[in-house]
């Protein structure tokens, strides 16, 4: 993938991500953007209350995965790198 594509991308998935920030920041909680890999893998780190929440792996399935895939279909995978359980 070129870094033009790559970066297509990572704004494709920061702007999905957009959409579920400002629940996140209710809870004093955000999420990033590590890295977007070749095989279409999003890497994430939860920041603030999201990083010992214990509700963190429910957000990730049903928000962050679901509005990422949704938005950016040739995403296959979110990790995050970080929080609890990881």
């Amino acid at each position: 993938m070129s870094s033009l594509e790559k970066q297509k991308l990572t704004d494709a998935v920061d702007a999905a991500l957009n959409e579920i920030r400002p629940h996140l920041a209710v809870d004093g909680g955000n999420i990033e953007i590590v890295e977007v890999t070749d095989d279409f893998v999003v890497k994430v780190k939860w920041l603030g209350n999201c990083e010992t929440c214990s509700m963190s792996a429910m957000t990730m399935r049903a928000g962050v995965e679901q509005t990422i895939k949704t938005k950016v279909p040739q995403i296959k995978e979110i990790i995050a790198v970080n929080g609890v359980g990881v």
